[in-house]
This record gives C-alpha cells, structure tokens and sequence, in this order.
C-alpha cells in the first residue's frame, strides 16, 4: 500500500493530499529513512511523522484499504509520540 493512503486510511493524518505533500517535503521517514508518498509499506514498517513541534512514530500492523473509525486503530501501534 501506498505510503500516503495507508496515512490516510488509518488516521495519522486527516486527508490524503497533506500526507503526500508532507511526505513529499521529508516530514515522514519510513524505517530511518526519508520517504516519498509512493512508497511502498509492508506490515512491521516503522513510520515516523515530524508535524510542527511533535514527532510521532509508528508500528504498522495491518495494511486495510479502507476502515471505519474505530477499526482505524488496529491498523498500527504508537510507538514514540513526543514534543520536539
């Protein structure tokens, strides 16, 4: 799954666009490394997002093409979410 629709799908951020943009800008790294919106991720992939002043990195568990709310949160395990 792309890297910006899994974003997407499972909530990390709102919609579609901004995830490809703030990948595209090197706001998103996937295993210690800068990634672009199409990435490819497999289950077990750490994702770490640089928003404004807080960096939140995650486990990827599930690769869903789409999910309801609740089921949004199966899709990954926060490992590190911290002010910067």
């Amino acid at each position: 799954m792309r890297l910006d629709k899994y974003l997407k799908v499972s909530r990390i951020i709102k919609r579609r666009s901004i995830a490809k943009e703030m990948a595209d800008n090197g706001r998103v790294l996937v295993n210690g490394k800068v990634a672009k919106s199409a990435s490819q991720l497999v289950e077990g992939d750490q994702i770490m997002v640089l928003f404004g002043n807080r960096q939140v990195t995650v486990q990827v568990k599930a690769l869903l093409d789409s999910t309801k709310k609740d089921d949004a949160k199966e899709m990954f395990d926060i490992l590190e979410d911290k002010r910067v």
